[in-house]
């Protein structure tokens, strides 16, 4: 008897099998970093054979540590990095030179090209995103532009694009599925979220065509099986969702109104918005959550590009720490951050300001700041970015938030929560498993292959581990808010040209 779902939980900087009994509590996982490459200044890249080696070898690792087989699975979901970019030949499955990740601001010049064409209005209506580089469609472009003759094979369907679940599921079923869900295509610029199809007016402004695309699928259904070389045999895949949608759904933000942020690489705050999406006028994003049952569920979205990964900046930039556990440790050697902010513009700013002329700073340094003090700003770094989201989300929605589920790797990190509460006023809730990318994704599979019945099973798994309330008055929040803002000020338009 299958008595547990297997979840692949692909991200920027590493890859990660979580396996999940029916209770919804992890009974194993694996993880493997790989590397990030960074070929030019605000150019980041991933190897699409170090993306599938990894994936495939945390799962083995996982199944083994859970003494399990393919036989225990009663299916498998992915959840995955976005916008990330990869191109591959349909005959052979090798990679068209490497994946161009989310982060990536390469493309800047095809975005500008249709900025100045006056073309962003139309593309906002029809995908509720903003033109930016940040999203799939102009890295296709630019991939296809570099080299000669790609764009002909494309159109004769010899090259084929996907975004990191496309190419999982291409190698997980020996290249038989060739799909994607609508969580991840939302996130192309590609798709219409009214219609829920490829808009030949957007293929055609990215020079995109249509029959390098991947059929687009429900969040939740049988898509194929696995080779049985791969897990010694086959077994389903049934679920998908971007990571941010997964976590959403493993959140159990299941009705309109309910928010959760992650905390990883980036941070990303969604808001269920139900079955219509919402026009921000605040730039932030309308996103497909899922797809379930034949219904939509649509979200509003606000991405920060660089959060955790500031931890990384400390510990490999930097050198302060060793192991990035170690910076809530370093930071508590302060009383404060000690009025300095770190604004982590590394690779420009996402949301609210989506400015990729932005660069990082660290502003008010004395003589008397300490290692410590760095440290707490890169914490803090996160929670003030997340309350720039909130207030544009409040605008926007019109949802005063009572509370925020929080989940992600720097999720564990007490001192970061607790700034959140003081910073926003409401209450920040940790689940007690707060895998939840990882989790939701394991519940879409699950669901299709009848694993679990609904979604009130799922909500209720839900468990607090721990609430955070604000502990600080409303003068010393301002305060602190508007040191923030003066220092993301500072940031903006640093860099007087953009990537071409």
């Amino acid at each position: 008897m299958s008595r547990y779902v297997l979840a692949l939980d692909q991200g920027t900087t590493s890859s990660r099998a979580l396996i999940f009994a029916h209770d919804g509590q992890v009974i194993a996982s694996a993880q493997r970093e790989f590397p990030q490459l960074l070929p030019s200044p605000g150019h980041v890249e991933h190897d699409p054979e170090e993306i599938w080696q990894s994936q495939l070898q945390v799962a083995r690792q996982a199944l083994e540590r859970a003494s399990l087989t393919a036989a225990d699975l009663a299916a498998i979901g992915i959840a995955n990095q976005r916008e990330t970019t990869l191109l591959w030949e349909r005959d052979s499955g090798r990679p068209v030179g490497n994946a161009i990740v989310w982060q990536s601001r390469i493309s800047s010049g095809v975005c500008r090209r249709l900025r100045d064409a006056g073309c962003e209005p139309a593309i906002r209506r029809k995908t509720g995103l903003v033109l930016d580089a940040y999203f799939s469609a102009s890295k296709i472009t630019w991939l296809l532009e570099q080299y000669p003759g790609l764009r002909a094979r494309a159109s004769r369907g010899e090259i084929l694009f996907g975004t990191v679940d496309t190419f999982l599921l291409w190698r997980l079923t020996g290249g038989v599925v060739h799909a994607t869900d609508y969580s991840n295509a939302s996130r192309t610029l590609l798709l219409n979220i009214h219609t829920l199809d490829w808009d030949d007016e957007l293929l055609a402004l990215f020079d995109v065509p249509r029959a390098m695309l991947p059929r687009l699928v429900a969040s939740s259904e049988l898509l194929g099986h696995t080779l049985p070389e791969w897990f010694g045999g086959s077994v389903p895949v049934a679920g998908v969702a971007g990571d941010q949608q997964a976590a959403t759904f493993g959140q159990a933000c299941f009705e309109p109104g309910m928010a959760k942020n992650t905390y990883g690489t980036g941070c990303f705050l969604l808001l269920n918005t139900g079955q219509r999406p919402v026009d921000s006028q605040n730039r932030l994003l309308a996103t497909i959550g899922w797809v379930l049952d034949g219904r939509v569920t649509y979200c509003l979205e606000g991405s920060v590009f660089i959060a955790g990964a500031v931890v990384q900046w400390l510990r490999d930039g930097l050198g302060l720490i060793r192991e990035s556990a170690e910076v809530e440790q370093l930071a508590a050697t302060v009383p404060d951050a000690g009025g300095v902010y770190l604004v982590p513009a590394f690779v420009g700013l996402g949301a609210p300001y989506w400015d990729p002329a932005a660069r990082g700073v660290l502003a008010g340094l004395t003589r008397g700041t300490r290692a410590g003090h760095l440290a707490r700003a890169a914490v803090e770094s996160m929670a003030y970015q997340t309350c720039d989201l909130v207030h544009a989300m409040r605008e926007d929605a019109g949802v005063d938030l009572q509370e925020l589920r929080a989940d992600g790797g720097a999720a564990v990190n007490d001192q970061l929560l607790q700034f959140q509460a003081d910073l926003l006023n409401v209450a920040v809730q940790r689940p007690k498993v707060f895998e939840s990318t990882a989790l939701g994704a394991a519940y879409l599979a699950g669901l299709a292959v009848g694993f679990w019945q609904d979604l009130d099973e799922l909500q209720s798994h839900w468990q607090l581990d721990r609430q955070f309330r604000p502990a600080i008055d409303e003068m010393q929040r301002r305060r602190l808010y508007g040191g923030w803002q003066r220092a993301v000020e500072r940031s903006r338009g640093w860099a007087e040209f953009e990537i071409s």
